[in-house]
């Protein structure tokens, strides 16, 4: 789908949405349900990877039918990391974004989220959770950590993020590609923003709502995620990165000639 910018330019866009779940019976169904009936501004895709799930998950996966809808499966679990990254793989989008199985967020602020690529503002956009807006915390600790390792990156990449580890990264496909991504686990999106932050793109942050759930609820990071993820900003920032351009596709630059 093409759709014009404010100045007028003409901005193709089909959003990929990805989709990683493990073991996720109890939400699974309410979050594919709640994001085909969410309205947007361009045309979607949804890619779901079952990442080796042991219970009803598959089974409940096979009673969708839609054709926006594209369900693959891990044979075994790989981690999260590596069922967005299969995902991202079987993308046919101009722009893709992570959305998590769980309930915590809510898929009509996607929606904002477009709203500066159609613009022209920005080719990346986070959806930020804001404390005391919209949101719900489950655990002290956890949303305090989130804080400090996003504050930890600003200082060694130089740069303003306010939630480095929002679900919600609005990408271009063409860049997410270009990452040269290998975690599998959680750290993947640690290792998304480091290495864009470290290649120069600052991404533009529209506010979004978040609603956390425990544990015992399902939520699988732990302590050892976030030594992990910390890891990960080092040794990002030691190595280095070629600088990362968002490409835009051949199909764009025709229609804005025309």
């Amino acid at each position: 789908m093409t759709l014009q910018g404010d100045d007028g330019r003409l901005v193709p866009v089909k959003l990929s949405i990805l989709m990683s779940a493990y073991n996720e019976e109890q939400t699974i169904m309410k979050v594919v349900h709640a994001i085909l009936r969410t309205s947007f501004p361009c045309e979607t895709e949804l890619i779901i990877v079952d990442d080796g799930s042991a219970d009803a998950t598959p089974d409940l996966l096979k009673e969708i039918d839609d054709p926006r809808v594209h369900v693959h499966r891990h044979a075994k679990n790989s981690g999260k990391g590596a069922g967005l990254m299969t995902a991202a793989s079987l993308a046919t989008g101009t722009h893709l974004i992570p959305f998590d199985a769980d309930m915590e967020y809510a898929p009509e602020d996607i929606a904002e989220m477009l709203a500066p690529v159609i613009k022209g503002r920005s080719d990346v956009v986070y959806g930020v959770r804001l404390f005391g807006c919209n949101t719900v915390y489950q655990s002290y600790r956890y949303a305090i950590g989130n804080k400090v390792m996003t504050h930890f990156a600003n200082i060694i990449y130089n740069s303003y993020l306010s939630d480095m580890h929002t679900c919600l990264k609005l990408i271009p496909l063409p860049m997410f590609r270009e990452l040269n991504l290998s975690e599998t686990g959680f750290g993947l999106d640690t290792q998304v923003t480091a290495r864009m932050l470290l290649a120069g793109v600052r991404p533009f942050e529209v506010p979004v709502s978040y609603y956390s759930r425990s544990h015992e609820q399902g939520k699988k990071i732990n302590w050892r995620d976030a030594v992990r993820c910390l890891w990960i900003l080092v040794r990002t920032r030691l190595a280095g990165h070629k600088r990362i351009r968002a490409r835009v596709p051949a199909k764009s630059a025709e229609l804005q000639k025309s």
